[in-house]
């Protein structure tokens, strides 16, 4: 996945806000509903209550790490189900299989797709960069939508190989980088592009990352000779 600052703009009559977006118009996208089948209006039920109709069936490949977090944010307290779990540390994923006794767990990311495939709504890939794009590709020639942590590819070409499946495939798709997402974001870039500043000819750019430990440290830093 690239870590871009080029953000795709879209006019308010172009898409609705996040809050007003309802899950069913999230699977309308690529999927239309069976003839026959009932949704149950949501206020028919009681204030509060998701009906069935309204929650995705979310498989996720890597329970461990950031994914812990994807899977906790989705699932809140059951807005979301998940249906499969894929990991190859039962460590990782020792969590999720208690509190999802129901969903199959996989070590092979292929074999849940295969078995699975026909209860699954969007698979979330949160794992080893590496594997972000074959996981994705797999998925979305499936039909399923997928949240795909970064890096996205690690090349351009498989960047745009996913952009061409998700067209075809009719899928909805959406990348971890979860600094994009915000409202300040979207609010810089209607700014930039309405004008109002001019023609801009410099970007300065700075981060604070990591801010975390991460990486392995050389036998230098270890103090070792």
């Amino acid at each position: 996945m690239f870590e871009h600052l080029t953000i795709s703009l879209m006019s308010h009559q172009q898409v609705e806000s996040p809050d007003k977006m309802k899950r069913r118009d999230f699977l309308r996208a690529g999927t239309s509903a069976a003839a026959g089948f009932m949704i149950v209006p949501r206020h028919v039920l009681g204030k509060g209550y998701i009906a069935p109709s309204d929650k995705l069936n979310i498989a996720a490949v890597g329970c461990g790490g950031k994914a812990d977090f994807n899977i906790r944010q989705a699932y809140n307290n059951g807005a979301e189900n998940f249906v499969a779990l894929c990991d190859v540390d039962d460590r990782q994923s020792e969590k999720y299989r208690k509190l999802f006794p129901k969903a199959p767990y996989y070590k092979d990311f292929r074999k849940m797709l295969d078995k699975e495939a026909a209860h699954i709504d969007a698979v979330f890939v949160t794992t080893p960069d590496h594997m972000h794009f074959p996981i994705a590709m797999a998925s979305i020639q499936l039909g399923k939508h997928v949240y795909v942590e970064k890096p996205l590819t690690k090349d351009i070409w498989e960047a745009r190989k996913l952009t061409e499946a998700a067209k075809k495939y009719k899928v909805v798709t959406q990348m971890g980088n979860q600094g994009s997402s915000t409202d300040g974001t979207r609010q810089t870039e209607a700014i930039v592009q309405s004008g109002i500043l001019g023609d801009i000819h410099t970007i300065e750019v700075w981060t604070d990352r990591p801010v975390w430990p991460q990486g392995v440290k050389s036998p230098k830093d270890k103090g070792e000779s």
